[in-house]
């Protein structure tokens, strides 16, 4: 057995990992099962911009989806509401400087999502969502960097932190209106890396009105980039579109079935 093995099954027979929610031994788990079952998954999200839907539905009405026509992102892919407990996760990454939380949110991404469908040929480029490096130095590290590691990790696919940055800064994004968000995102990314002709695979902690999202992608498809999907460990919703639950009130691992693929 590898000595980095024994190291591992030592530091866990002594130091058992806990759960980020309830602090309760979780096995190699960072959430454990039982709160993992009772997380505002998403059930029945549109292939296309991930609003959950009814019992059986794929896609928003004519006109009521998120992404518009023309949008250079593909699809956006979120596996669980931005509601209770799972905004204080994000806030405890963001603002508490929790690298295992991080590790959490991006193992319960991976988690929710499922596994990913080969990628045919070059694989994407796994790209997190860039802090300005004032920010970034103020908070220790970029929470989509660190959950955008955990993704590489699990899909094999390639992890290009260094491609999208963010040269400008820009005001926080939480109180802002859609169309002041999008103001604030102009021009706010630039490419440093070469994507001309590949699939990119945008990584993010929340997604609201999707104008982050957008903004990078934008600069992405201007340098020539392929296909650019977005993944987000949570995303708001509409009102009345019932946050975690399918409309006839599935909830938890129940709505694993209706969750995407």
């Amino acid at each position: 057995m590898p000595v980095a093995t024994l190291f591992a099954r030592l530091v866990d027979a002594l130091l058992p990992p806990r759960c980020a929610l309830c602090g309760l031994a979780s096995g190699r788990r960072a959430v454990c099962a039982g709160c993992s079952a009772d997380l505002p998954w998403l059930a029945w999200p549109c292939v296309r911009c991930g609003l959950p839907l009814g019992p059986g539905q794929s896609r928003c009405a004519p006109g009521g989806c998120e992404l518009p026509p023309g949008s250079p992102v593909t699809r956006l892919r979120a596996p669980l509401a931005y509601d209770f407990p799972v905004d204080r996760l994000v806030l405890r990454a963001k603002f508490g400087r929790s690298l295992p939380v991080c590790q959490a949110l991006g193992e319960l991404l991976v988690e929710g999502l499922g596994p990913p469908a080969a990628a045919g040929g070059t694989p994407p480029l796994v790209v997190p969502i860039p802090l300005h490096w004032q920010r970034q130095r103020t908070r220790g590290f970029n929470q989509a960097g660190e959950i955008a590691r955990v993704v590489a990790r699990a899909t094999g696919w390639p992890l290009r932190p260094d491609v999208l940055r963010r040269p400008r800064p820009t005001r926080e994004q939480s109180g802002l209106t859609a169309q002041a968000r999008r103001r604030n995102l102009r021009r706010a990314f630039s490419v440093a890396g070469v994507v001309e002709g590949r699939a990119i695979l945008l990584v993010d902690d929340v997604i609201t009105t999707g104008a982050t999202v957008e903004g990078a992608a934008a600069a992405l498809a201007a340098a020539g980039a392929g296909a650019i999907e977005a993944w987000a460990v949570a995303r708001t919703c509409r009102r009345g579109s019932a946050p975690g639950h399918g409309a006839d009130g599935v909830t938890g691992q129940d709505a694993g079935a209706a969750r995407s693929a």
